[in-house]
């Protein structure tokens, strides 16, 4: 059995965050945990869920808690391209074109509502997302480091909306819902917000130096050829499923790697379990799938056929998961 990577430092970091996140959050303990995955990974997070969930709270919140340049774009059908990438203007003064950097040369950016922006202005986010870089007019300029995309979406209300394609879909490390707060939850939300928002309070906790070592020693977490064998089985098997048009791709498979790694120091453990694969398949896997017309249909939908195909592929056992 290989020597073990000391995760203290992640699992301690993760915990601070998440502890300053809930100030703000209630009761989604499970939910931040994977918005820290995801920063971890240096992946980015589609949050979907109704409206008045709190999913802008919680990018707020874990923008807050970084020590990181933060800006917000509310996504509108008349944004356009150069509005999130920035724009080449001719300065009179000084007799020359000057590059005015848009809301996308930031650490992290919360691209609020953005299924209702045209797709024109939706495919300025693929190359910034998959390469953190912008390319305009002939040049071509790095975004800082780290970088993070937090958008959020209403599945619901469908009027005036832009569904997001396939090729941007696939760019989002992690979907994940909110979801409504228990009687308890919802209790104490009230005593919580009821003098003002903690979030007009809420401190950075995170320095930048300090998240991208985490993030550096987090792909040095311990994963067993066994593992590695289920994590490719498992997105493999959500290509072949009869109800699926298209599965997984080899993104998601990496994606499904590297967030497992992550999650296990989180947990501080210096190596993964199929347990760790298991829990982030849904938001890794479900909004890469597109299923069938007849599937549809039927009411089945990306959840189920997920559920089906974690249950076909065999997991590895306890023996070969440190080895």
């Amino acid at each position: 059995m290989p020597d073990l990577l000391d995760v203290e430092p992640i699992r301690a970091m993760a915990e601070q965050a998440g502890d300053n996140i809930e100030r703000v959050i209630v009761g989604k303990r499970n939910v931040i945990d994977l918005l820290l995955v995801a920063l971890l990974c240096e992946g980015h997070v589609l949050i979907e869920d109704v409206p008045g969930i709190g999913k802008t709270m919680l990018a707020k919140s874990v923008a807050r808690t970084l020590d990181c340049s933060f800006r917000r774009i509310q996504f509108t059908p008349d944004l356009l391209p150069s509005d999130v990438s920035g724009v080449s203007f001719f300065n009179q003064r000084l007799q020359e074109f000057e590059f005015r950097p848009g809301p996308i040369f930031s650490q992290v950016v919360l691209a609020d509502e953005i299924n209702r922006a045209t797709p024109r202005t939706q495919s300025a986010l693929l190359e910034c997302m998959d390469e953190r870089q912008v390319s305009l007019e002939g040049e071509t300029r790095a975004l800082p480091r780290p970088f993070l995309v937090l958008a959020t979406q209403n599945p619901i209300e469908l009027e005036g909306t832009f569904p997001l394609p396939e090729a941007q879909l696939d760019r989002f490390l992690l979907r994940v819902s909110v979801g409504y707060p228990s009687e308890a939850d919802e209790k104490n939300i009230v005593r919580r917000f009821r003098a003002g928002s903690p979030l007009d309070e809420l401190p950075a906790v995170i320095e930048t130096a300090e998240l991208v070592a985490m993030q550096r020693l987090s792909r040095e977490v311990h994963v067993a050829e066994a593992v590695e064998d289920y994590i490719v089985r498992l997105v493999r098997a959500s290509r072949l499923h009869a109800s699926v048009e298209l599965g997984a791709s080899p993104r998601a498979t990496l994606a499904l790697y590297h967030a497992a790694q992550a999650l296990a120091g989180i947990k501080g453990r210096g190596y993964v379990l199929p347990d760790d694969v298991k829990r982030l398949a849904p938001a890794v896997l479900t909004h890469r799938l597109i299923t069938s017309a007849q599937s549809r249909l039927r009411g089945k939908g990306a959840t189920d056929i997920l559920n089906e195909v974690i249950a076909s592929v065999p997991v590895p056992v306890e023996d070969t998961v440190r080895s």
